[in-house]
């Protein structure tokens, strides 16, 4: 844990915003499901979702890139995810198999970033099929909330893509990262 700040990049601005995205995610649960204000719900989402992609840009852009903003930025995602999954699973019983295996996923990933972090002394970036299936899982939320009436087949269809995305991405990251693994073995066998 300590090896997230090594780099003494904490208090950082994009490291400001993955900490206030944190803060977010019981304000949104509430809005949505104590206040019941969709259109609240929507805006501090799309809130959210911008500071996602600004702390990623500021922090290339001005060199701001900390392992301890590679930690931060996916589990705020991950924590926004699931609540607005959560919050929608109420309406939309297809989303609770999504849930479920958002949970699942969640630990697997703690448990391989934690043994990549062992063998390579590197926190590994996110990888392009954990973005793609952040923004499918985000449209499929907002496409929910901001169409609440859409036809059944269409929230049907982009909650099994979602499915469908999330599942690929575990799936890409346990190769990435066995791969990683595997990598760093032959180096030190060829070490020695």
């Amino acid at each position: 844990m300590f090896k997230l700040f090594r780099d003494g990049k904490v208090w950082t601005i994009p490291n400001a915003m993955s900490f206030f995205r944190l803060l977010l995610v019981p304000v949104i649960i509430w809005v949505y499901l104590v206040k019941k204000d969709t259109t609240l719900t929507i805006v501090l989402l799309g809130i959210s979702a911008l500071t996602d992609v600004l702390d990623g840009r500021i922090a290339r852009r001005f060199h701001m890139v900390s392992d301890l903003g590679k930690a931060l930025d996916p589990l705020a995602d991950k924590l926004t995810q699931a609540c607005i999954v959560l919050c929608l699973a109420i309406t939309h019983p297809l989303l609770w198999i999504l849930l479920g295996i958002c949970v699942v996923r969640e630990p697997c990933m703690a448990i391989l970033g934690y043994i990549t972090i062992k063998k390579t002394n590197k926190v590994p970036s996110a990888r392009w099929y954990g973005k793609v299936s952040t923004v499918v899982l985000y449209t499929t939320a907002l496409a929910i909330l901001v169409f609440p009436n859409m036809p059944q087949w269409i929230s049907t269809s982009l909650v099994v893509l979602s499915i469908i995305c999330v599942s690929s991405a575990l799936l890409l990251y346990t190769k990435y990262y066995v791969g990683v693994w595997k990598e760093v073995e032959k180096e030190d066998a060829a070490r020695k």
